[in-house]
């Protein structure tokens, strides 16, 4: 007779999100803290990797890192001289930088208890998260995101990944992060379409899970377009805190399930990327995919009329698109090619197809397939009103 043996267990993730200004500031013990946080009491070894183009763009970061690593010796070792990785859709879509950051590591033997300090934009935390995840079966990864996108989701969650094989993060593992550093000095670098692509994110989240944050993202709009300090801070630790309180309350961390309420717009948004070779950034394609999203729930008669020109007006007030000519790309047979997002985002997911679409600012339902008909006339109507503004 055959038999089966059953086995079940859980394991518990905990790890801590700071939000800080100038953590490279020698007085600084931040870091150290982070390093040390289940207080082994010894000289921990550290590999920091840096996004190429925040590097260039901050010319004193990585001596800032090595004068950090001096003045405090005692708590931390920098293995090697800081390492630039290049950043946005290079590091997302070569294979190569990958090998290259495991072999930077596989020489400097490091081991389960050393660190991988990454400091950079969402897209080279995912590289180097993905590298870091695979030697030893994971490493401690010490992430320091540096643009909005980053510090409001893409460098807070448990997700590493590259695109591949035409689809976005085809390659990828689930790894949290021993840490993260939301450091807002960071920031003062990035150019305006980055700072702005970045609330993208927080716009999803304010849609999907909080009218509130919602109301105070409507009223900040004109300063956080502007780029004012005070009002983006507040958005990114707020932003962050819902992304944070859905991966850890919502109940599929891992993504085992086929709902992902966090993808909200993502579907369009990540076939626009695809379709423009990257020339449009995650932020501006995550609004696009937003914005029809949003007028589809409004014609499909889930979401009242008066929430879609509500979400509609803020994605424009922020600076972010809500129409780009991709979206009316189409296939020989004469097929929308976005359309072909659909199927991408059910294959990443796995199972039923399950796409969140807003009934109401801060509630949401999940559909599980879309009308294409439905999805032309909403292209139209952004269309329409991108031509009025």
């Amino acid at each position: 007779m055959p038999t089966v043996i059953h086995n079940r267990f859980a394991v518990s993730f905990d790890y801590p999100v700071h939000f800080t200004d100038n953590a490279f500031d020698p007085a600084s013990d931040l870091l150290c803290g982070v390093f040390d946080r289940l207080g082994e009491k010894r000289v921990h070894r550290v590999a920091a990797f840096v996004d190429a183009g925040l590097a260039e763009a901050r010319p004193g970061l990585e001596a800032s890192i090595r004068a950090y690593a001096h003045a405090h010796e005692d708590a931390f070792e920098l293995t090697m001289e800081p390492l630039r990785i290049p950043g946005g859709c290079k590091a997302k879509n070569d294979v190569a930088i990958i090998q290259n950051i495991v072999f930077a590591l596989g020489n400097l033997h490091m081991d389960r208890q050393s660190f991988v300090l990454a400091i950079g934009g969402g897209s080279m935390l995912d590289a180097t998260g993905l590298a870091a995840s695979l030697i030893h079966r994971g490493l401690r990864l010490v992430r320091m995101p540096s643009t909005v996108l980053a510090q409001c989701d893409a460098g807070i969650g448990v997700k590493n990944g590259i695109d591949h094989h035409g689809q976005k993060n085809f390659m990828g593992t689930f790894a949290p992060p021993f840490a993260v550093v939301n450091d807002v000095s960071l920031l003062t670098s990035l150019p305006p379409r980055e700072r702005v692509g970045g609330l993208a994110e927080a716009v999803k989240v304010a849609v999907i899970r909080d009218g509130a944050f919602f109301a105070r993202l409507e009223t900040d709009a004109p300063a956080l377009a502007a780029g004012e300090p005070a009002p983006l801070r507040r958005a990114i630790e707020d932003a962050a805190a819902i992304h944070l309180r859905q991966i850890c309350t919502g109940g599929d961390p891992f993504e085992f399930g086929s709902a992902r309420p966090l993808d909200f717009g993502h579907w369009a948004g990540h076939r626009l990327e695809i379709l423009s070779g990257h020339a449009i950034a995650h932020g501006q394609g995550v609004a696009v995919g937003m914005a029809l999203d949003t007028v589809y729930a409004k014609r499909a008669g889930l979401l009242p009329e008066a929430d879609a020109a509500r979400v509609l007006a803020l994605i424009g007030a922020l600076g972010l698109p809500r129409f780009l000519p991709e979206l009316e790309m189409r296939r020989p047979d004469g097929e929308l090619e976005v359309v072909r997002g659909i199927g991408d985002f059910r294959e990443h997911l796995g199972g039923r197809l399950c796409i969140t679409l807003p009934t109401a600012i801060g509630r949401t339902v999940e559909v599980h397939s879309m009308d294409e008909a439905l999805i032309e006339a909403a292209i139209g109507e952004l269309r329409t009103l991108n031509h009025k503004t």
